[in-house]
């Protein structure tokens, strides 16, 4: 019974948030609703999450959009780089990509989902204010001192009507009535009893969507390719997200591999209807789930009663005024905005706010796709400053033998470098210049049992030094042991310095050369 109720209202949810990414796309009311039947139903039949309600949202509609803009003139090409992205989100799953999206950092999802959220609503500007919707961030920011010099009051007022009932609608009602269909109904109901004269959704067609056939022009196909990843990897990070927030609600676990190719199943067919792509939706999962959801029956029920409102009710839609779906979704871009990071601005690190501000800025202004992009990059070169700062070397500090013994070291002309953190390729440079001012010695033993890791780089950056340093007539000796040491051996440390010379322990290491020495 959960999962019957659940998916009822998981569809009364999806309804104007359906209709409203549809028109905000440029595709119209109808596409919005038919991706949210056909990629919901098919998600929910092959998708790896349980009780995850999937179909049009903000982050992909935005993307959507931009395609939609760019091949007004030609959709066959819209629906072929829709196909493109649920093949690819395929791919993704059979590749098993989806473990790699807990690596994206957290700054960077928060500036990304900053700037979706800004977008959504500086979109819906125009529309509040009674005048037409543009499709670009600059051509409304461009659009706005001609608007605020008509605003009409009348749109005006019925989106802040919205708003104030999504906002205020008492917890008690909110739990039984979602607040948007409140908003959808009682609105319409007054703009069209008291014939306000403001935008309405058009007119949308009564029955099943006619067959689409995608097309794939190759003088595009760059483009087509570049759009169809961007989806497709919007997709993955906006669907396996949800799938994190149903499993920490509904303590259960997700295949986030299955899910993809259950993700790209429904976008690839979506695209033979006209519809808009979408992703796993976490506002109708997470309604879905507390209303008693436990399998994917919900999510198949969801998108089977979207289809019967289509037949049957879609007549009714044309009477929803276009200022009521725009005051809805500035809800959704309120929604989708970072409020736990933006309220730590001052207390959080620097570093992960700069990452943040910067990815945000890049949704807004450039392009989704590179703002993920520089924000991942960024964030890998400030992962690597810091580990560099974590590695040390100092000269000359043995701790392995009694102090009397100093002396001997010194006679002895042994120099100890010790190496401590990570040595890699960040940290080269600052450990090779200690070592390069030790060539006054007889006996240099580099120490590198206190190195949390080493990569190539490092391996032969070593290698490099140890030639450099018997060039000098200095005899070189290594200290290393566990994994460190099977890789220095394997990659042929043993080639430039004799067996007796690759040791355990600093102790063993000053052993050997004392022996040495006497014989």
């Amino acid at each position: 019974m959960g999962n019957i109720y659940g998916g009822l209202v998981a569809a009364i949810i999806a309804l104007p948030l359906a209709i409203a990414f549809g028109i905000a796309s440029g595709l119209g009311a109808e596409a919005g609703i038919y991706g949210a039947i056909v990629l919901g139903f098919f998600a929910a039949l092959f998708g790896g999450t349980k009780t995850q309600i999937s179909g049009p949202t903000g982050p992909m509609t935005v993307v959507s959009a931009t395609v939609i803009t760019a091949f007004s003139d030609n959709l066959s090409v819209v629906f072929g780089v829709f196909l493109l992205a649920g093949i690819i989100q395929i791919i993704f799953g059979l590749l098993k990509f989806g473990k790699f999206v807990k690596f994206i950092p957290y700054p960077v999802i928060s500036g990304f989902m900053n700037g979706i959220g800004t977008i959504i609503i500086i979109l819906q500007l125009n529309v509040i204010f009674g005048a037409q919707i543009e499709s670009s961030i600059i051509g409304t920011f461009l659009s706005l001192p001609n608007t605020f010099a008509n605003i009409d009051m009348t749109s005006f007022l019925l989106s802040i009507s919205t708003l104030l009932i999504l906002f205020f609608t008492p917890k008690l009602i909110a739990k039984k009535i979602p607040p948007t269909l409140i908003a959808l109904i009682v609105l319409s109901l007054i703009s069209f009893y008291m014939n306000l004269d403001v935008t309405y959704v058009s007119n949308i067609p009564m029955g099943l969507p006619d067959l689409v056939i995608p097309s794939f022009d190759m003088s595009l196909i760059s483009f087509m390719l570049t759009s169809a990843i961007t989806l497709a990897i919007l997709g993955t990070i906006d669907s396996l997200l949800t799938s994190l927030v149903a499993d920490s609600i509904s303590k259960t676990k997700h295949d986030s591999n299955r899910e993809l190719i259950g993700q790209g199943i429904g976008n690839s067919l979506v695209a033979f209807v006209g519809g808009l792509p979408g992703a796993g939706a976490t506002m109708r999962t997470v309604v879905n789930i507390k209303s008693g959801a436990t399998s994917n029956i919900s999510g198949i029920i969801h998108a089977v009663i979207l289809l019967l409102i289509l037949l049957v009710l879609s007549p009714l839609a044309s009477h929803i005024p276009m200022p009521v779906l725009a005051g809805i979704l500035i809800k959704v871009g309120l929604d989708i905005i970072d409020h736990k990071l933006l309220k730590q601005l001052k207390i959080a690190p620097r570093q992960d706010v700069s990452v943040m501000l910067v990815v945000f800025v890049l949704t807004v202004f450039v392009d989704l796709i590179v703002a993920v992009g520089a924000g991942v990059v960024i964030s890998a070169f400030l992962i690597i400053n810091r580990l560099m700062h974590q590695s040390s070397v100092d000269s000359n500090a043995y701790t392995g033998i009694d102090e009397d013994h100093d002396d001997r070291l010194t006679s002895e002309g042994i120099r100890i470098i010790n190496i401590k953190g990570p040595f890699f390729f960040g940290s080269i440079s600052r450990i090779i210049e200690t070592v390069d001012e030790v060539y006054d010695v007889k006996h240099v033993v580099i120490d590198c049992t206190h190195v949390s890791f080493m990569d190539l780089s490092a391996v032969y950056a070593l290698i490099e030094t140890i030639i450099k340093i018997k060039d000098s007539g200095c005899k070189v000796h290594i200290i290393a042991k566990g994994e460190i040491k099977s890789n220095l051996v394997r990659l042929g440390i043993l080639d430039f310095i004799k067996r007796e010379e690759l040791q355990t322990s600093q102790e063993k290491a000053i052993d050997k050369i004392l022996t040495s020495s006497v014989v």
